[in-house]
């Protein structure tokens, strides 16, 4: 029995991670749920599976929160620091890392120090620390395992070949929903046709990071410490069917795909049970019927988040937690309508270009930047 606990649980990756383990119930126990305010999801949640742990990180829900619509044998708890106490359970075998965002890192984060198996949803943790990070990983013992389905992509081609013969990886992006628009026409981009993805369902956040290809861009940077990787090393190909999710090229020009369906249980489902796999609840792909895979490379021109994405992954630094700050702050304000959809990645260029740039900083040193790249985008005007 494999015990799990997932932070993010009320999330598109949390409520994905609890349809895998209610269909392997025999072999994946949730141990804990967090979830950062809503708690009357967290409780039917907690009804259903029956954790031994719930935490809202919200603290100020406290004094709201109907303790009896949880289970009697389930202890809720509150703040960030229970976030952490349930990531570094001894009880926990796999830490499911779905909070999105920068608050995500600390839940990963002590996860690792506690030398967990970790299932990565949150990308921010790797953009933001990815050196950090990783020599935490190895020095606690810790695994990382990818759940976004490019990089899990990444991972199970990898299984296949060595690492000394790669030659590229190569991500694929469906392109979003304005993939054939004028630059003139992006200027016009409304927060209602941002949010409606063709492919994938997800949160407001991720889903406009998609349209701008900022999601791209933070995956380039998350593969290019997942998998120790240089920029050369790591290329984008626009894909809008969303059936391969990831190419690895070798030395001697084999490219070995991974395809399915877009269905993130796939990736959940290989996470929680690395090294083995199990029968899945996973949508399949039906050999058929016609299938047709088209791809083309992205534009940087009307898609200047992308060429942040590969900046960054090469200079390293500080830059991944200003950008990824910045863009955090940049989407809010777009989703609250006082900020264009093009001024997106222009804020995010103004803030990385005018930030004091370190090449080995401390965790302290990042998440003051993360605080000073907030109050600047926050103070940017057009």
């Amino acid at each position: 029995m494999r015990r799990i606990a997932v932070l993010g649980s009320t999330g598109s990756i949390g409520t994905s991670c609890l349809d895998v383990a209610a269909a392997h119930a025999s072999a994946l126990s949730i141990f804990g749920l967090a979830a950062l305010r809503s708690w009357e999801q967290l409780a039917e949640q907690c009804r259903r599976f029956q954790p031994q742990i719930a935490v809202i990180a919200d603290e100020s829900l406290a004094g709201q929160v109907q303790r009896d619509q949880f289970p009697r044998q389930t202890e809720v708890k509150f703040g960030a620091q229970a976030v952490r106490e349930l990531a570094a359970h001894p009880d926990v075998d796999v830490v499911v890392s779905g909070i999105v965002g920068a608050a995500g890192l600390q839940g990963t984060w002590a996860a690792l120090e506690a030398g967990k198996v970790v299932g990565l949803a949150n990308k921010e943790t790797l953009v933001i620390g990815g050196p950090l990070v990783t020599e935490l990983a190895a020095n606690t013992g810790a695994t990382l395992i990818p759940v976004d389905s490019e990089h899990s992509a990444v991972f199970q081609a990898l299984q296949c070949g060595r690492r000394c013969d790669l030659r590229k990886v190569v991500l694929t992006a469906s392109g979003g929903p304005f993939r054939t628009l004028t630059a003139a026409e992006l200027e016009q981009v409304s927060v209602e046709s941002a949010l409606a993805h063709p492919t994938w369902q997800m949160g407001p956040k991720i889903t406009i990071d998609s349209a701008t290809l900022m999601n791209k861009a933070l995956e380039v940077i998350e593969a290019r410490w997942l998998f120790g990787l240089s920029r050369a090393e790591i290329d984008v190909v626009v894909h809008p069917q969303s059936i391969i999710h990831s190419l690895v090229e070798f030395v001697d020009g084999s490219v070995l795909a991974q395809l399915s369906p877009p269905d993130m249980r796939l990736p959940i489902q290989y996470a929680l049970t690395y090294p083995e796999r199990w029968p899945g609840v996973s949508l399949r792909l039906d050999w058929r019927e016609r299938i047709n895979l088209q791809f083309e490379p992205p534009d940087l021109d009307r898609f200047p988040s992308l060429n942040l994405g590969f900046e960054v992954a090469e200079r390293g630094g500080t830059c991944g937690v200003v950008l990824n700050a910045a863009n955090e702050v940049a989407v809010r304000r777009f989703l609250d309508r006082n900020l264009k959809f093009t001024e997106i990645p222009r804020v995010c260029r103004a803030v990385l270009d005018a930030h004091p740039f370190e090449d080995t900083p401390t965790l302290d040193r990042l998440m003051e930047l993360d605080r000073w790249a907030r109050e600047e985008t926050f103070r940017w005007k057009p």
